[in-house]
């Protein structure tokens, strides 16, 4: 992973990386399990293919969590329970979703979010009500037919759980 360009500046409470690999994405989401607890929602937003699943599946491994963690876009949700102390993660793909929250109260994700890390692909403007503290994740790539591994992220906290994170160590 490369530091963010110098003509590219973050916004306050957010960091830029550039990801060249989906074994970089997977690392991320490794160290991105690291800063995260029970009660957290990480939101994912980025073109198809962008990479939200390969970071979400670096997650489960560096939360330490049970199964495969895959897309779930026709099963919409997945919880992988923790195989030892740490939260279980709740996986959902909202892409199919077009009725914002009320779709989503269908899937209890309020009632899952106090003891889990929820992570919601495509969540943006469906998830926000759930609670006032997020991390927000924006995965840009080249579009049409490219082979271009190469990812622009953006990662930023919302509310005050994030307010006073160090999110400049997921870019080392």
């Amino acid at each position: 992973m490369e530091a963010p360009a110098p003509h590219s500046p973050a916004e306050p409470g957010s960091v830029q990386i550039v990801v060249t690999s989906p074994e970089q994405m997977r690392e991320l989401g490794r160290r991105l399990a690291k800063l995260l607890r029970a009660g957290d929602l990480v939101m994912l937003s980025g073109e198809l293919g962008a990479g939200k699943t390969t970071l979400t599946r670096g997650l489960g491994e560096g939360l330490g969590v049970r199964g495969a963690v895959t897309s779930p876009t026709f099963v919409i949700a997945r919880v992988h329970p923790a195989l030892g102390a740490g939260p279980p993660l709740v996986h959902v793909d909202a892409y199919r979703l077009s009725g914002g929250l009320d779709e989503m109260e269908d899937l209890d994700l309020d009632v899952s979010l106090p003891e889990s890390v929820v992570v919601v692909e495509w969540g943006e403007g469906k998830v926000e009500e759930l609670t006032e503290d997020r991390l927000q994740v924006v995965i840009h790539r080249a579009v049409g037919d490219t082979t271009d591994e190469v990812r622009q992220m953006t990662v930023t906290g919302v509310g005050e759980r994030w307010a006073s994170a160090d999110l400049s160590v997921l870019a080392a």
